[in-house]
């Protein structure tokens, strides 16, 4: 089949490797000029599968209006602007039940384990180097932060996930560099999780879908998608423009989803939550470096302090409304402070690089994988900050979709029809 994909963040590119290798004429259309340059540029690198959760979880909406005026919280409102995001906000506050989270959680969880299977499938096959560390470590500051943990816990043991809830003496044997003066109660270890490059798995990807025969055709921005037995697309690259014909179009454009997708009938409750980081180059680069040896994260502030290769990087926060060119102070002041709590001294700050993107984020939390309903038309996207999580387990069962095949995993809770209920 001759088949396009829209979109080259890592969601995009992982799925036009999966279509490459089934044997597919792939091309690829990305507006920015090179793979992962939004959201995928500069994320946590964080892969968790046991912690990767929707935000609509029983408790959240009281936990929100609880942080909105606090000086490091970690969901905030990018001004008025926010306001037009009230009906996205009725429908993740009406997902926040114990049924529907419990639901959408299982969906998440059992995509994101196949998901890390994938990844290290094609990680081993094509001996693919993208700066990866094994083990993630959730730091509890206080007492009643364990206490708060346990139903996680729980979880995570009805789950099967390997874990372990470590006390302060052996968390900081398993990552040393951690502030011997920052008030620590606990951690849960989990020794099979970890953390990566995004962006450098997404461009070492990209070039071994390239050597399948995939075509990347970058600076192409989408303004038009005809879906029917040969959908189309309209296009256009600086002061030039044109039209392609393809077997079936794949859509992975992220918070741009509903602009490509507006002649198809299709319009997905789909929201651009921004998260921040902020990356610096460590002071020391063997392997007793200040700093951590993998990633952890600090459970009061939701803020993920990992290391890639010779720099440590910093995430977090969740910001409604806004724009990308605004950067709230206060959310890049938290990322520092939570930075110099844990690991002070470890970074050369005056070489940081600030980043702020934007999730494409739907309200109950699973993304959409599957037909769209438009002949020829089909979704893979709105996975929020579990993109990199997800991104390879989405890619390959949607490549089953497509060929007519079952996917290895039950994809229960990831059409789009539970949107449409």
């Amino acid at each position: 089949m001759r088949v396009a994909v829209i979109g080259a963040g890592i969601v995009g590119v992982t799925t036009a490797y999966e279509l490459a290798a089934d044997g597919h004429e792939v091309t690829v259309f990305e507006r920015r000029a090179a793979v992962a340059a939004e959201t995928s540029f500069a994320n946590a690198g964080v892969i968790a599968p046991g912690y990767v959760t929707p935000w609509a979880a029983p408790g959240m909406p009281r936990k929100v209006l609880t942080q909105l005026l606090g000086r490091h919280a970690a969901v905030r409102f990018g001004g008025l602007s926010s306001l037009a995001l009230l009906p996205w906000m009725w429908r993740w506050w009406r997902a926040c039940t114990p049924a529907v989270y419990r639901r959408n959680r299982s969906a998440m969880q059992g995509l994101a384990h196949y998901s890390r299977q994938r990844l290290q499938t094609l990680a081993d096959a094509l001996r693919l180097d993208f700066e990866q560390a094994s083990g993630y470590m959730v730091l509890l500051r206080r007492e009643r932060d364990i206490a708060a943990a346990q139903p996680g816990l729980a979880l995570l043991k009805d789950l099967g996930v390997t874990h372990e809830l470590l006390d302060a003496e052996r968390a900081r044997a398993v990552e040393p560099g951690l502030n011997a003066r920052q008030s620590l109660a606990a951690a849960i270890h989990l020794p099979q999780d970890g953390v990566g490059n995004c962006r450098q798995f997404a461009h070492l990807l990209k070039a071994e879908a390239q050597r399948l025969g995939a075509s990347f055709r970058f600076e192409h921005d989408v303004r038009q998608l005809q879906p029917g037995t040969r959908p189309h697309l309209a296009w256009a690259q600086g002061g030039s423009s044109g039209r392609d014909e393809f077997d079936a179009v794949i859509v992975c454009a992220g918070v741009q989803a509903n602009a490509v997708l507006r002649g198809c009938g299709v319009q997905l409750p789909l929201a651009a939550v921004h998260g921040y980081s902020i990356t610096a180059p460590l002071r020391r680069i063997d392997t007793d470096a200040l700093g951590p040896r993998s990633a952890v994260m600090d459970e009061k502030f939701k803020v993920a302090i990992s290391r890639l290769g010779q720099r440590v990087r910093v995430a977090g926060s969740a910001e409604l409304g806004g724009s990308l060119a605004a950067i709230n102070a206060r959310a890049v002041a938290t990322l520092y402070q939570v930075l110099d709590d844990w690991f002070p001294g470890a970074a050369q700050l005056r070489d940081v690089q600030v980043w702020k993107g934007a999730r494409p984020m739907l309200p109950d939390g699973p993304p959409v994988l599957g037909a769209s309903g438009a002949p020829g038309v089909w979704l893979n996207l709105g996975h929020g900050s579990s993109g990199w999580a997800l991104s390879c387990g989405s890619a390959r069962a949607l490549a089953d979709l497509l060929a007519g095949r079952h996917a290895d995993i039950d994809l229960a809770g990831l059409d789009l029809q539970r949107l449409q209920r």
